[in-house]
C-alpha cells in the first residue's frame, strides 16, 4: 500500500529565475523531476466515488489512475492511462488553466493545497515523450480501439489546432482514414503560431503532432481549403465527413485614431512573426521585427500576457499591460500573471486606450488613455468599466500590441454559402458539433469564439463521436442500396 504524505504539503515546481529567462525564449516553468512528482502524486486521496476531479476535467482522464500509477513509479501505465482520453498531454499540462477545471474540483482544495494535476500530467507526458524518442512506443494500442470501420471511410479535418489533432486522433482510433489540411506550413495552429516559445516550446508540439501521425492521420500542409479545394471538392474527393477547427485567428482591433501607425501590431501578427516565423532569432532567419524600448499591450488575457513577456525578451525596457478592468476580472491565467509580474511588466488597471498618437514620420509616440472605474455587472458577469470624465493622461510609447480577441477568417465561411452562422459570424452548431451543412462538422475557436485548450478538445472528443455514427449510417443506407 502507498503511503500518503501530509495532504497539504502540495511540492512547488522549479522555475527559471526573473533575471534570467527575460534573456531568453527558453522554457520557464522547468517540471517535476521523479521524486517530486512521485511524492506530490502519493498526496492524492484516490477518492473512491465520482471523484470530481473528473468531472472537471473537459476530456474526462481518469486523473485519479493515473495519479495512482505515479506513485507507484509505473510511469508507462500512467502515460497510457493519459492517452486514453488525451493525445496532447504534454500540451495540456503546460498550458490548460487546471487552476479552474480539475485542480479546482479536487476534495483537498476545500481545505488544502489541490493536487497538482497539471504538472503530473506534464511529468508523465515529457515521460512518454522521451519513450518515443527512444523509437519505445508502448503508449497506445490503435487496433484495441478501432471498431472496424477500415479504410472504407475517408474523414478530412480542416485545421491542426488543438481540436483538429484530437479528433483526428480519436477517429483515426475508431478507424477511420484521416487526413488534416492545415493552411500555415507547419501543423499545430495556435499551438505554434501563438503561444510561446518559453510557455510551450516548439519541440512539445512536434513531439505531439508526431504522435498524431504515429497513429495514421495524414497531415497536409500549405494548403489553404477555400482557395485550393472547397468544402464540396472535398466531398467530390471522396470524403464522407468534414470536420472544420480552423479557429478564430481575424484579429480584432480598437477602433481609435492611430491603430494604422507604424509600430501598431495586433496580437495575432506579433506572436506569429516571434512564434511561427521564429523573428526572435533575426537575423539567422529572414523574419524581422520592430520592437521599441516602451511598449503597450492593451488587453487583460493569456495572449496580452504572452505579448509583454515577448516585447520584453524582445529587448523592450519598459512593457504596460494597460486594461480597462481590474486584476480581478483579468483572463488570463494566475500562473502567468505572477510570471508577468515577476519579469516586470508594469500593469495599468481601469485604463481604457481612447488615441494613439503619432510623430510627424508616423511612427507610434505615445498613447493617450482614460481612467475607468468599476460598475454593474454586464453580459459577460463582469463588472462593467464606465469611463471617468476628465481624467485623461498619456503615457509615453514606441510600440503597441493590440491584444482583445480574434473573430473568424471568412475565407473558408465565405466560400461555402449554405454553412449557416451565428450573429457574430461563427459556424452554427448542435450539441455534437453538426452544422446546417450535412456530412459537415466543426468545432474549436470557429465555434465558440476564442477559448482554451483543452475546452476545444473536450467538444471534439464528442463530435468525434457523432461523425462516427453520421459515417456508418451513411454506409449502412448505401448498402441498402446496393
Amino acid at each position: 500500500m502507498v503511503k500518503t504524505l501530509e495532504i497539504n504539503n502540495r511540492k512547488k515546481i522549479s522555475k527559471q529565475t526573473p533575471q534570467k529567462r527575460i534573456c531568453n525564449f527558453e522554457e520557464v516553468v522547468l517540471g517535476y523531476d521523479k521524486k517530486t512528482a512521485i511524492a506530490e502524486a502519493r498526496r492524492c486521496l484516490q477518492c473512491p466515488v465520482n471523484p470530481s476531479c473528473i468531472k472537471g476535467c473537459p476530456v474526462k482522464i481518469d486523473i485519479p489512475k493515473f495519479i495512482k500509477k505515479i506513485a507507484q513509479e509505473d510511469f508507462t501505465s500512467a502515460a497510457r492511462i493519459l492517452k486514453e482520453k488525451n493525445s496532447l498531454p504534454a500540451i495540456c499540462g503546460r498550458v490548460c488553466p487546471q487552476e479552474e477545471q480539475c485542480e479546482k474540483a479536487c476534495v483537498l482544495a476545500k481545505k488544502n493545497s489541490s493536487i497538482a494535476i497539471g504538472y503530473l500530467e506534464r511529468f508523465i507526458a515529457d515521460f512518454s515523450n522521451r519513450l518515443i524518442d527512444q523509437s519505445t512506443n508502448l503508449l497506445t494500442d490503435k487496433s484495441a480501439n478501432s471498431q472496424q470501420t477500415g479504410k472504407q471511410a475517408k474523414i478530412a479535418v480542416i485545421g491542426s489546432g488543438p481540436a483538429g489533432l484530437t479528433i483526428a486522433g480519436d477517429l483515426v482510433k475508431l478507424g477511420y482514414d484521416v487526413v488534416i489540411f492545415e493552411a500555415l506550413h507547419l501543423p499545430g495552429g495556435v499551438l505554434s503560431y501563438g503561444i510561446p516559445e518559453f510557455r510551450l516550446p516548439k519541440q512539445i508540439v512536434r513531439h505531439e503532432v508526431n504522435y498524431i501521425k504515429t497513429l495514421g492521420v495524414e497531415i497536409k500542409t500549405d494548403y489553404v481549403i477555400g482557395k485550393i479545394e472547397t468544402i464540396d471538392g472535398l466531398f467530390k474527393k471522396g470524403f464522407k465527413a468534414i470536420y472544420i477547427s480552423i479557429g478564430a485567428g481575424l484579429p480584432k482591433f480598437l477602433g481609435i485614431s492611430g491603430e494604422n501607425l507604424i509600430g501598431v501590431y495586433s496580437a495575432n501578427e506579433f506572436l506569429t512573426r516571434v512564434n511561427l516565423m521564429k523573428a526572435y532569432l533575426f537575423p539567422q532567419v529572414a523574419t524581422p521585427i520592430r520592437v521599441g524600448r516602451k511598449v503597450a499591450i492593451v488587453g487583460g488575457g493569456n495572449v496580452a500576457l504572452d505579448s509583454a513577456r515577448t516585447a520584453l525578451r524582445l529587448g523592450a525596457k519598459k512593457v504596460y499591460i494597460i486594461y480597462r478592468r481590474s486584476s480581478k476580472q483579468m483572463p488570463a491565467r494566475a500562473e502567468e500573471f505572477e510570471n508577468a509580474c515577476e519579469e516586470g511588466i508594469e500593469f495599468r488597471f481601469l485604463t481604457q486606450p481612447i488615441r494613439i498618437i503619432g510623430n510627424d514620420r508616423r511612427n507610434v509616440k505615445a498613447i493617450e488613455c482614460i481612467s475607468m472605474m468599476l460598475g454593474s455587472p454586464d453580459a459577460s458577469g463582469r463588472a462593467r468599466p464606465i469611463p471617468i470624465k476628465k481624467s485623461n493622461f498619456i503615457i509615453d510609447i514606441d510600440t503597441v500590441i493590440i491584444a482583445i480577441g480574434a473573430g473568424p477568417n471568412p475565407l473558408l465561411l465565405n466560400n461555402t454559402a449554405d454553412l449557416e452562422l451565428d450573429e457574430r459570424g461563427y459556424i452554427k452548431v448542435d450539441s455534437n458539433g453538426k452544422t446546417s451543412k450535412k456530412g459537415v462538422f466543426a468545432g474549436g475557436d470557429i465555434v465558440t469564439g476564442s477559448a482554451t485548450v483543452i475546452s476545444a478538445m473536450g467538444m471534439a472528443k464528442k463530435t468525434a463521436l457523432a461523425i462516427n455514427d453520421y459515417v456508418k449510417e451513411q454506409l449502412l443506407q448505401k448498402k441498402h442500396l446496393v
